[in-house]
């Protein structure tokens, strides 16, 4: 006889994000105990890390109001992974960042903004993929995009992210907070999006070692 988790299609949706959130706080802790264990170098520990913190930014927000507490959802299905709650919940920057800001003030704010900025581009794809796509939903997460983006020196005035991402934001501006993208120009975004996000890597220092 087979069981069914769901009886309908928006609990289905919430068992699969249930599962994914599972997933993601297990690949966070391996990899944790990868990095502390040398098995992994610093620079591949902190791009996947960031990829992760920025998965789980959008996914816990999705999933805000039926997982309200991380810790307490970790307890209920016996995770065990205090690393990633702690790295998730709690730092919210890979180590490697942490490390650096212990180290030197000056390079350790310069790697913030760069995982801030990486964390804002996966946020606002993803954002994009859930279906996310009105302006009061959009707006804001290119804003922060923006902004981070502006903070990092190393960035020239005319970098291709910076550019399209204020174009998008004035293009937002005149429409209403309830206003939804078309399918079209929620493509075009993505798009921008990931064109603007591979311009960004190739522009960071060492970024081909």
């Amino acid at each position: 006889m087979e069981v069914k988790l769901w009886n309908d299609k928006r609990e289905r949706e919430m068992y699969d994000n249930f599962a994914e959130l599972y997933a993601i706080i297990k690949a966070t802790e391996r990899l944790e105990k990868a990095y502390v264990r040398d098995i992994i170098s610093p620079q591949e520990y902190e791009l996947e890390c960031q990829k992760l913190i920025a998965h789980f930014k959008t996914l816990a927000s999705t999933l805000k109001d039926t997982v309200p507490s991380i810790e307490r959802f970790a307890d209920t299905y016996r995770m065990e992974c205090p690393a990633a709650i702690n790295r998730l919940v709690v730092s919210g920057v890979p180590a490697t960042v942490e490390h650096r800001a212990t180290a030197a003030a000056a390079a350790s704010t310069s790697a913030a903004i760069v995982a801030e900025c990486v964390q804002n581009f996966i946020t606002a794809m993803d954002s994009l993929k859930l279906n996310m796509v009105a302006v009061d939903q959009v707006h804001p997460l290119l804003s922060d995009l923006y902004a981070s983006l502006n903070k990092l020196t190393i960035l020239p005035p005319d970098f291709e992210g910076k550019i399209k991402m204020k174009e998008w934001i004035g293009r937002l501006s005149k429409m209403g907070a309830a206003d939804e993208l078309t399918e079209q120009q929620a493509r075009q975004l993505h798009f921008d999006l990931e064109s603007s996000y591979n311009s960004f890597m190739a522009a960071l220092p060492n970024a081909g070692t």
